[in-house]
């Protein structure tokens, strides 16, 4: 019997996605599921999510609660991070400050200057995570879902010993896309991707074996699939590669889309995929949330269980190294140990990785083309400045990192970007004791 602890389990959508996911393995179906939580209400309800799952699935398993952190991680074999450190009313500093400045932000939790102050919030809670998990399981799996990944992924590695793997959905997601505007099976489908999180690229895309890239190319003059994805499939179009993270994201990733009202208008407003590309949807829709969260509470607790497993890792890297061991390789973030030769040794970088009972295994990738790790390269030095300035509690040195970022760059001076940063410092003053 294995025990897997959810730090962060008021996150019930993903903690009953993964719940499920695991459990639907014979070889993990007796499992402790172990749920942590800062929020007794929504620990509550988790709790009465998970025990409906075991139920209707008929699983072995066993689940049980804690707002107890040390207490929850006790003799863990895996560790499951989706955790959030401020609320939205803290959130929205780090999308409305930077607007007043001219520098537009669509969702913010990944980089750019939210991005970076997110992790700022985070890093301090994530490495005293991470410092539990070496006292109390020291030989556990930890696989961290929260954002901004390479940052949180990053600090950990440079804190503590832990083995911790950075897992998101967006190289999956996208390859389904993909397939589906081919019109292909996607077990027809191979890739080879790699780069930073959120700026992964397939460097290969082949279905039954052979190129694809001619026919995707060729589909971007239908206009259906051309403004499903604006951004991204002008990316494709300049750049020759496919990046793995949604139009919304990557509009916000680079100096082309965001910096004047007509680009946005153009290719950020309508063509985005699943997240609308104008300025603040995330911001709106987690406000929209904070007005009807008793309603979701209660709604998790009535809405039928679903037992179909889903394409999220967590649940077969669990399965391949503590479960029947079937091998599993999957895209993951992880510290670069020369796994891709033209970004920073040390960085965090997100690579096809094997999982087997022998644990990770990251598979040495080469080169990303040369343009594309311009542009990785930017955001991989300047977020392990911003990791640099969290562990030291160097404000300077967050100042210097979102000063390097494109679409900040693109749009404000030097004297522009001190003055918002230390207006965003005075705004999150209350959550970033590590630099009074």
């Amino acid at each position: 019997m294995s025990k897997f602890t959810f730090i962060g389990a008021g996150s019930i959508g993903f903690t009953r996605k993964l719940v499920t996911d695991i459990l639907s393995f014979p070889s993990l179906a007796e499992s402790t599921i172990t749920l942590m939580d800062i929020d007794g209400d929504r620990l509550e309800v988790v709790k009465k999510v998970v025990e409906r799952i075991i139920k209707v699935g008929n699983f072995p398993a066993k689940v049980e609660a804690t707002m107890n952190r040390a207490e929850a991680l006790q003799g863990a074999d895996a560790v499951i991070c989706t955790i959030l450190v401020g609320g939205v009313q803290t959130f929205r500093h780090d999308i409305e400050i930077p607007k007043k400045y001219g520098v537009d932000i669509n969702v913010g939790d990944t980089r750019g200057p939210a991005g970076i102050f997110r992790a700022l919030r985070t890093i301090p809670v994530m490495v005293d995570i991470a410092k539990d998990i070496e006292k109390h399981c020291p030989n556990a799996i930890f696989l961290n879902y929260t954002n901004p990944m390479t940052m949180l992924c990053k600090a950990v590695e440079d804190s503590t010993n832990v083995n911790i793997v950075g897992l998101c959905h967006s190289v999956q997601h996208t390859a389904e896309m993909l397939a589906r505007w081919l019109e292909a099976p996607i077990d027809e489908i191979s890739y080879t991707c790699f780069g930073i999180n959120h700026l992964a690229f397939y460097t290969e895309f082949k279905w039954n074996g052979n190129d694809a890239y001619p026919q995707l190319r060729k589909l971007m003059e239908n206009p259906v699939v051309y403004n499903e994805e604006l951004v991204r499939n002008e990316m494709f179009l300049h750049l020759d590669y496919y990046v793995t993270e949604s139009s919304g994201h990557n509009s916000e990733y680079n100096a082309w889309f965001r910096k004047r009202p007509d680009l946005i208008e153009k290719y950020c407003t309508h063509g985005t995929g699943w997240n609308p590309g104008e300025h603040a949807y995330i911001l709106h829709e987690y406000l929209a949330q904070e007005e009807t969260w008793k309603d979701e509470l209660k709604a998790n607790l009535e809405d039928p269980i679903d037992l179909t497993r889903s394409t999220e890792y967590a649940s077969y890297i669990l399965n391949a190294i503590l479960g029947d061991g079937t091998l599993f390789t999957f895209n993951g973030n992880i510290e670069n140990r020369g796994y891709i030769d033209n970004l920073p040794n040390g960085s965090n970088v997100e690579v096809p990785i094997l999982a087997s009972k022998h644990g990770f295994d990251p598979i040495k990738v080469g080169n990303m083309p040369e343009h594309l790790a311009i542009l990785a390269n930017t955001h991989a030095r300047s977020e392990s400045l911003a990791v640099e300035a969290s562990l030291t509690g160097d404000k300077r040195k967050v100042f210097q990192a979102i000063c390097m970022d494109p679409l900040t760059s693109a749009v404000l001076s030097l004297a522009e970007i001190h003055a918002m940063v230390d207006e965003l410092f005075e705004a999150n003053k209350a959550w970033l004791p590590n630099f009074q």
